[in-house]
């Protein structure tokens, strides 16, 4: 109301435009619940439906999750309140397209939680407004319940606990009636006459078996076949219960029927370490399945993870097929009828901020506000509603002077925004709010260190207060809002605002924490998450506040290479200029030896050179950016310029060197000197990847059985040292060499390299295992040279051209086994002119060895064992895969 008299006090003509209140209602998580819930009547409402079937994979609910506050409970109120009445549904929402009766049930598990009651609770807020929607029994879970209550709380009337658990109202009554009501009903048509109408109604062992023994009578009321074996099983279980009660609503008559939507509400009170109440609850999502259930909670739903067996009784994808993913906050066009269950709640999404300022002012009934200012906006905003309230004051301020507003005018953030947020925190909590905004994400620990304060209660107070979003399973749990962030940081208004210097010392503590944390974990259990989080954030921290000296940014710059998984390290809001500093050299290093994977090698080349050229990196660095240019060069067959970095960095003796001098072992190779690089190995060491070395050595001599050997010991030693890119690569390799030899085995070894690969980001290897996968198929599939065309513009694209080399071996390999003499020559032709600098001159010898064909001239490679037994090798490994195929017999 405050921002209507505002808007009505900016103007000397309040008729000019229109003011209205513009409450986002939410309509795409509604449309989501809408489109769930009309397949879910369609399936329930199938021929072959059956509530007995409890082996079906469920998609009987909908989840949604987010932080606290994000308004997770008013939207089940409100679904809640327009399932129950079509006048009670906001207009934007729209009409279902069911016409099924519906029961809505909202059940806040948080008041379960605080109450201390537990899943009886839950099934007896259920039955009671069945109670009052129906007025009528239900047998089987009648009988059920009478059964459990009288083991589970002997001599406790049932209507005292529906008093003292709160759960008494209008219906409350009615329940123990319809109870005995229903065990009357059950025993007369068992013609039990000595049940009928007994005081108590008790339930003995005489109804149980007469469930059981008069099966064609009971099934019609009470579906006696499971309802009896479960009574005997387990009548402490409340599970039992469940199954009776599904029972019952299938068998309403159809002027009866109807569907329960029950709403399950703050489903994060329900967590414990051994996920008791959970497991129950979850029985009750799975025991009835012509139920739909709408929950709310912080986390998402665990149910799809394979991991939770044993923990829960129906866990993986295959039981959840909807849980498997969770959608973003942002809409989506239209939600699928089928998919994702699990939808995340957060701020308002741009196409609500959207509609928010489009209605907010208009005039004419079109929007006073035009849409490239809304969306200036929205993205300023993050979704945070009371920025849009500011942005449409600050809209009718520059209106009212006559000016016509522009999208430039709302890149800023909102003293008035930050003034709200401080206006409640103590001094400490403000003084942590300003440091832990330098962060991206923090941990209680983190933001003390980085407040330079010697207790964790501010930062204990502070993240409990909504501006700051939690996610638990996150390596860092919180951060702060992102519009609130912006603005803490831009803030040049308050009384108490830093001055730069304090922000430098703050920058400071924070790149110190991150280092100890890194440290601390790397010497008891290193995390490759934690490391690539630590120098994501200490990175920008180091650059953007001009921080001198790297520290641990080093070491960890190190053990980021040595392992070849290259996450990408893109730093928030990257700066296009020149570094100037080492911070900025030092980020611009790893950010180009990551990009490398993305990016063509010459691309990478151009920026490691710019970066030396600075002259800002220390040494130990430096030596990184001259090993990784020099591995650029060798991708992109400059071969000379590879072998002089090389040099120069194992000349250094630094600790890139061992890795030098295998970069120059297979240069050697690569030139086909392959004594000299045989004799290099024996020096390389774990650090040099001796194995890897030898076994590159190896299947170029069509040694297959030594290379495998070689490249199996080299992954083993990957394994020791926790190392899996390097795992992965040597696997890779592996498989090379058994696909010229044994294609079956390829086949396994190539799933197994995939695997391993998934997830590493390692572009070369990915592409060479595509190669692999085309030697497998040599002289057997027809499409091959198709697939290999393909596959050549893809490593054109990545700008790695050695590659080309395998993929040219590998179709002179297939041509030689099918006997395509022409389609041979022109691959050699290929060959030759590709390795006309003498590098990998050795594969257009191999070449000529498959087809037995003599060599053209003399050859510039030293084999190790003479040309004569390398050229039987390979033409022996076309005659076994001509045999293989069937174009000869053994």
């Amino acid at each position: 109301m405050a921002d209507n008299l505002r808007a009505l006090f900016s103007s000397n003509d309040p008729s000019a435009f229109d003011v209205a209140e513009a409450f986002t209602d939410r309509q795409y998580q509604w449309a989501l619940v809408a489109a769930a819930l009309e397949e879910h009547l369609r399936r329930t409402s199938a021929p072959g439906f059956d509530v007995e079937d409890l082996e079906a994979p469920r998609t009987n609910l909908i989840m949604f999750h987010g932080v606290g506050g994000a308004g997770k409970s008013t939207l089940l109120r409100k679904i809640e309140a327009a399932l129950t009445a079509a006048e009670h549904r906001p207009d934007q929402w729209g009409a279902p397209t069911w016409t099924q009766r519906l029961l809505p049930i909202r059940i806040d598990l948080a008041r379960s939680a605080s109450t201390g009651s537990d899943f009886e609770r839950v099934i007896l807020t259920i039955r009671l407004a069945l109670a009052g929607a129906l007025g009528r029994t239900l047998p089987s879970f009648d009988v059920a319940l009478r059964h459990y209550w009288e083991h589970v709380h002997p001599g406790e009337p049932l209507d005292e606990y529906v008093r003292r658990t709160g759960l008494a109202g209008r219906f409350a009554k009615m329940l123990p009636q319809q109870l005995q009501a229903g065990v009357g009903e059950v025993a007369a048509a068992l013609e039990l006459p000595g049940l009928v109408g007994s005081a108590a109604g008790q339930l003995t062992s005489a109804l149980v078996t007469a469930l059981r023994e008069r099966q064609e009578r009971a099934q019609a009321l009470a579906g006696a076949t499971r309802t009896a074996a479960l009574l005997e099983a387990t009548p402490a279980g409340s599970a039992v219960l469940l199954p009776a009660l599904a029972w019952d609503l299938s068998r309403l008559p159809v002027k009866k029927a109807l569907t329960p939507v029950v709403l399950l509400d703050t489903f994060e009170d329900t967590g414990d370490r051994h996920r008791d109440f959970e497991r129950l609850l979850q029985r009750l999502v799975w025991l009835m399945p012509q139920t739909f259930f709408v929950i709310g909670g912080r986390s998402r739903l665990q149910w799809a993870d394979a991991a939770l067996h044993g923990q829960l009784d129906w866990t993986g994808p295959a039981a959840w097929p909807g849980l498997t993913t969770s959608s973003p906050a942002a809409p989506r066009p239209r939600p699928a009828t089928r998919g994702g269950r699990q939808h995340l709640i957060g701020d308002l999404s741009p196409e609500d901020c959207e509609t928010h300022l489009a209605r907010r002012l208009t005039l004419d009934g079109q929007p006073l506000i035009g849409a490239d200012i809304r969306a200036a906006i929205t993205a300023r905003s993050h979704g945070l509603s009371l920025h849009l309230d500011l942005a449409v004051s600050r809209f009718l301020e520059i209106h009212r002077t006559g000016r016509t507003p522009t999208p430039a005018d709302f890149d800023c953030t909102f003293p008035a925004l930050l003034a709200r947020t401080l206006s409640d925190l103590t001094p400490d909590e403000r003084h942590l709010l300003r440091s832990v905004s330098l962060l991206d994400a923090f941990d209680l620990d983190l933001a003390t260190r980085t407040a330079g304060l010697a207790q964790q209660a501010p930062a204990r107070r502070l993240v409990e207060r909504p501006l700051v979003t939690e996610n638990p399973y996150a390596l860092w749990p919180y951060h702060l809002h992102r519009a609130i962030r912006s603005a803490v940081r831009e803030d040049d208004h308050s009384d108490d605002r830093w001055t730069p210097a304090d922000w430098h010392q703050a920058a400071t503590r924070a790149l110190a924490a991150l280092g100890e944390q890194w440290t601390k974990a790397a010497a008891l259990a290193p995390s490759r998450m934690l490391l690539v989080a630590c120098l994501r954030q200490g990175l920008r921290l180091a650059r953007d506040h001009h921080l001198s000296g790297l520290g641990w940014i080093i070491d960890a710059a190190f053990v980021y290479t040595d392992d070849s998984v290259w996450e990408p390290l893109t730093l928030p809001t990257p700066t296009e200029e020149a570094p100037d500093t080492p911070a900025d050299a030092a980020a611009e290093l790893l950010t180009a030896i990551a990009r490398r994977q993305h990016e063509h090698r010459q691309q990478t080349a151009d920026r490691l050179t710019a970066v030396l050229a600075a002259g800002l990196l220390p040494a130990a660095l430096t030596e990184m950016a001259l090993y990784y240019r020099a591995k650029a060069h060798k991708d992109l067959s400059q071969n000379d310029a590879a072998r002089a970095g090389m040099q120069q960095v194992a000349d250094t003796g630094g600790r890139l060197a061992p890795k030098a001098r295998r970069g120059l072992a297979n240069l050697a190779r690569l030139a086909g000197d392959f004594p000299t690089a045989l004799a290099a190995v024996p020096t390389l060491g774990w650090q040099g990847r001796h194995h890897r070395v030898l076994g590159d050595i190896h299947w170029s001599h069509a040694n297959t059985v030594q290379a495998i050997d070689a490249f199996e010991a080299g992954r083993t030693e990957a394994e020791q040292h926790g190392a899996p890119g390097e795992r992965a690569m040597t696997q890779v390799r592996l498989a090379l060499a058994v696909s010229f030899a044994d294609p079956d085995r390829a086949d396994d070894e190539l799933a197994l390299a995939h695997q391993l690969l998934d997830g590493l980001d390692q572009l070369s290897n990915t592409l060479l295992a595509q190669v692999v996968a085309l030697i497998k198929d040599a002289g057997t599939d027809d499409a091959l040279t198709d697939r290999a065309q393909g596959l050549h513009a893809d490593i054109d694209n990545a700008g790695l051209p050695y590659l080309i080399r395998f993929l040219e071996l590998g179709l002179a390999f297939h041509h030689a086994v099918r006997g395509e003499d022409q389609n041979l020559a022109a691959t050699i032709d290929r060959l030759r002119e590709l390795t006309a600098t003498g590098d990998f001159a050795y594969f257009t010898d191999i070449a000529h060895f498959m087809a037995g064909l003599p060599l053209p001239g003399p050859t510039t490679t030293r084999w190790i064992d003479g040309p004569d037994g390398v050229r039987a090798r390979w033409q022996h490994l076309v005659h076994t895969r001509r045999t293989h195929t069937g174009r000869i017999h053994p």
